[in-house]
Order: C-alpha cells, then structure tokens, then sequence
C-alpha cells in the first residue's frame, strides 16, 4: 500500500472519531495540552503529513480511543 493512502486513511478515521466526539480540531488541540500548532491537526486529517508515532499516541489518548484503533489498516495482497 502506498504511504499516500495509508496517511489519508489514518487521517479520516482520526476525523472522523474526533467529530463523532463533537471536539473541534482546536479543542483536540486543547486536549492534546498543546505542544502541536492546530494547524497541524488538519495537515494530519487530510493526510498531508506524517505524524509521528508519539502524535497519533497523543491524539489517540485526547480521544480517548485507543492507538490501534486509530492506525488499524487492513492489508490484503
């Protein structure tokens, strides 16, 4: 799978557990404690960047869903 697809499908179920939460992307940042420009956030939804493992970690613990539910990808061949 190519990285492209693989950071866009991590962006959009972070998207969508952050609105299924109601926060907005600034009130994640809020939860996150700061430490991460809010534009960041939507970079990382729309899967224009590569976060880091520690910022999926944060952002899953702002949302209080676990890591792997975040990252989970399923690969077929």
């Amino acid at each position: 799978m190519e990285k492209d697809k693989i950071l866009k499908i991590i962006g959009k179920r972070i998207k969508q557990v952050r609105e299924s939460k109601g926060f907005s992307q600034l009130e994640l940042v809020g939860k996150m404690l700061g430490d991460i420009d809010p534009t960041n956030i939507s970079r990382i939804e729309s899967g224009r960047t590569n976060p880091t493992i520690y910022t999926l970690y944060r952002i899953a613990e702002a949302l209080e869903v676990s890591l792997e539910e975040l990252v989970s990808i399923e690969i077929s061949n």
